[in-house]
């Protein structure tokens, strides 16, 4: 540790000035007048691991953004970690509120601000700053693989193909990410655990145009009441999911894993406050961090139909819509769930109405068991690093493409996360606090080293 310190103090200046060029690359896989620049930043990166040390490196043409790969195989008999991370960012719209260019890095109060600052630029660094050290010293003690994709940010649509027609290339032990994060700057965690998700876009139909309100209203159904209705029947007064079938294929997480969520400093008032709430509302029987990590939920993310616009207009409309999703833990398939919901909601329609519900996408959850050897190295790591063990988080979010690792390449992912909520990613004036990278680089080191014995 005292040798990798001296490196990070002697190169710190570097590794930032590397990563800073690569962040002024403006990356926004979503955009087209950016596609240059994703070929650009996907030669950035091949000349990055070549020079930390990957014995080869090659850029991979996509249907859509490229894929780097890369690779040092030290002994084939020896285990085999695959990084993956992306390349791609966010739009940085709106660029009034950011405080500074969002392309141009700046470092103020001990942090990065940029976009990419945090998601994914500068914690991806840290896995190529760790694999240089590890290189450079001679004591890596694995082999090691990096697949760096450009389209994370639009769903990874093309990496599911990538994955199926290079399965030999990709081969590992596990899978090694950071994309995720730590419950607090001295409180470090490990995401076991991602909830997946299902969606959908809901149409009622009654009469074939708007009618006057006052001669129809009574006498026709209205589409958005009746939308109303339907919805409210989708989970019952103690805030379950009503859809049968829907809860067949949930595992109840022990009490033992239960006991270790419960140590996140959950601060409920803080928590209510940040959002201006004055009381939560979930599922009975769980607290607030298990409603959005261990459990499912339904919600309702848009809805609208009839008139909108300024003033009054009296009328019975046509047509109502919503855009309903669910959040699912793992073991629940996201395109079982779709089924199960559309023949549900569309089976208690009144013949007054026509309903139809459209099936968008979808994504698996995932699931890392808290005592599987690599999640047990990088807790070691933290550990060695933080003075602490990690708490193990189940996230709300999803990452849909490492259930894809799952089920294509038969791999666990472990999420060794080093961004804090604070890191505004997605949204202006992102950041990333230096020191979590220096610790991020010092705990990838250690994690290759505890999984490798």
């Amino acid at each position: 540790m005292e040798q990798l310190n001296e490196y990070i103090k002697q190169h710190e200046k570097r590794f930032l000035n590397e990563l800073f060029e690569l962040i002024r690359i403006p990356s926004v896989s979503s955009l087209e007048r950016h596609r240059p620049d994703m070929l650009k930043a996907a030669e950035y990166w091949k000349q990055i691991l070549l020079e930390a040390g990957a014995t080869s490196a090659a850029i991979y043409e996509t249907a859509g953004h490229p894929v780097v790969y890369a690779e040092k195989i030290v002994d084939p008999l020896k285990k085999t970690v695959l990084v993956y991370a992306h390349m791609d960012v966010m739009p940085v719209d709106p660029l009034e509120k950011w405080h500074s260019n969002p392309f141009e890095p700046e470092i103020r109060d001990g942090k990065i601000w940029a976009r990419g600052a945090n998601d994914d630029k500068g914690q991806s660094f840290i896995h190529a700053k760790a694999f240089e050290w590890l290189v450079k010293s001679g004591s890596l003690p694995c082999n090691v693989k990096f697949m760096v994709e450009g389209e994370e940010e639009i769903g990874s649509p093309h990496l599911g193909q990538f994955c199926e027609e290079h399965k030999e290339l990709l081969k590992a032990d596990v899978i090694l990410v950071s994309d995720t994060g730590m419950i607090a700057r001295d409180i470090p965690s490990i995401t076991s655990g991602l909830r997946g998700l299902a969606y959908w876009e809901i149409e009622v139909t009654g009469p074939d145009r708007d009618l006057h309100s006052g001669l129809f209203g009574g006498a026709v159904a209205n589409p958005i009441n009746e939308l109303c209705k339907l919805i409210s029947k989708m989970t019952d007064e103690h805030h379950r999911i009503t859809i049968p079938g829907f809860y067949e294929d949930v595992v109840e997480v022990s009490a033992q894993e239960r006991a270790m969520l419960a140590q996140n400093p959950f601060d409920e008032l803080k928590y209510k406050k940040a959002i201006q709430v004055s009381q939560l509302q979930g599922e009975d029987g769980f607290t607030t961090t298990e409603r959005t990590g261990i459990r499912p939920t339904f919600d309702v993310c848009g809805i609208w139909g009839g008139y909108t616009g300024e003033g009054s207009k009296t009328v019975l409309p046509s047509k109502a819509f919503a855009k309903v999703s669910t959040r699912l833990v793992p073991n629940q398939d996201h395109e079982k769930i779709a089924i199960l919901f559309k023949n549900y909601f569309e089976s208690l329609a009144p013949e007054s109405v026509k309903v139809n519900v459209k099936v968008h996408h979808g994504g698996q959850g995932y699931l890392c068991p808290i005592d599987h050897p690599a999640y047990l190295a990088a807790e070691k790591a933290f550990y060695k690093v933080y003075g602490k063990n990690p708490v193990p988080v189940r996230s709300g979010g999803s990452i849909p493409i490492v259930a894809t690792f799952e089920s294509v390449l038969g791999i666990k992912t472990i999420l060794m996360g080093f961004g804090l909520e604070s890191d505004a990613i997605h949204s202006p004036n992102e950041n990333f606090l230096l020191e979590n990278f220096f610790n991020g680089i010092r705990c990838v080191v250690q994690f290759y080293h505890f999984f490798s014995i």
